[in-house]
């Protein structure tokens, strides 16, 4: 037998406002066409004024709640993955503990930029797998829209925000892949690629600053990183990309997408793809492409599904679920 980290529900939400491609022509030398021909995104949201990360994350958190049928009381840690979190401190994470009531769990966030649910994941897990936890729910909740440089074409297009959650159970398994759950985890990282994508500023530096990337080279070393990190997680397990049902990426672009799931030989109908109708919105797009996917009939239980992501770091990694 082996304790197993099971989802239990999945939820997203996105802020009401709808920014369709169209909209950067008024100020930006761009369009429709290019955007999409270039990432594949068609539009994005953006938190209302005021409206802050938490505030997504919450929403997000208690649609997952009522999908497992749970209270937040019920929840005994959160575990959410930002870079755009509201204050310095305290974290994101505390403040959706409060919004939902729980007061006997313990919660805090990561930062592992794009990458960041991923990351999220996996600590979640083994925070189940160590009996620290019974019950972890994981988030992934992003405001990108306040460290856009709206004067950069190539960068300000394509970020968008909003928030997705799963809930984590323990269960028992027999150890092998057929169990439910969390099968295998595997994570990155490389400091030496930190200045391909980066917010030039923060707290220690006392000014805010925006997102600055090197396209190109994001590009090259996202579809190499990401193909062998999927595939790395799935040799853990002795899988291999024709046992996957479904592969879930970060949702930046669709080419990346595209290239990924070439190099990883998993045909795209196979593959989970919303980067159209929320951008890239880091942390929080694949837990956005995971509840999507439940709630179009798309991902059922029993399915095996990876996810993969790349961010600013570089750090990228994958987690294979058996849903």
């Amino acid at each position: 037998m082996m304790r197993r980290a099971v989802v239990k529900g999945v939820g997203h939400y996105l802020p009401e406002r709808v920014v369709p491609n169209a909209e950067f022509e008024k100020t930006l030398e761009t369009s429709d066409e290019w955007i999409k021909a270039r990432s594949g995104i068609e539009r994005r949201h953006f938190a209302a004024p005021g409206q802050t990360t938490s505030d997504l994350a919450t929403n997000a958190a208690k649609a997952a709640l009522a999908m497992a049928s749970m209270e937040g009381e019920d929840i005994d840690a959160i575990v959410l993955a930002t870079s755009t979190a509201d204050l310095t401190f305290p974290s994101a994470a505390t403040m959706v503990q409060h919004n939902i009531g729980n007061t006997s769990g313990y919660a805090f966030d990561v930062q592992a930029v794009c990458a960041g649910f991923v990351y999220a994941l996996s600590n979640a897990n083994a925070l189940i797998m160590s009996g620290q936890a019974d019950r972890v729910m994981v988030i992934g909740a992003e405001t990108f829209s306040r460290i856009m440089d709206w004067t950069d074409r190539s960068t300000c297009v394509l970020f968008g925000d909003g928030a997705g959650a799963l809930i984590l159970e323990a269960e028992e398994g027999d150890g092998d892949t057929s169990d439910r759950g969390i099968l295998s985890t595997d994570l990155n990282s490389d400091g030496r690629y930190r200045d391909l994508l980066y917010v030039d500023g923060g707290v220690s530096t006392q000014n805010t600053g925006m997102l600055r990337m090197e396209g190109k080279e994001v590009f090259r070393h996202a579809v190499e990183k990401l193909a062998k990190t999927a595939d790395t997680a799935l040799e853990k397990v002795g899988l291999g990309p024709d046992d996957v049902t479904w592969v879930v990426p970060h949702q930046a672009n669709i080419r990346i997408i595209q290239s990924t799931a070439k190099k990883l030989g998993v045909e795209m109908e196979r593959v989970i793809v919303t980067v159209q109708d929320h951008g890239n919105t880091s942390a929080a797009s694949i837990p956005l492409a995971l509840s999507t996917g439940v709630a179009n009939g798309q991902i059922k239980q029993g399915d095996l599904v990876v996810t993969e992501a790349i961010g600013g770091g570089l750090a990228w990694g994958a987690v294979v679920i058996r849903w």
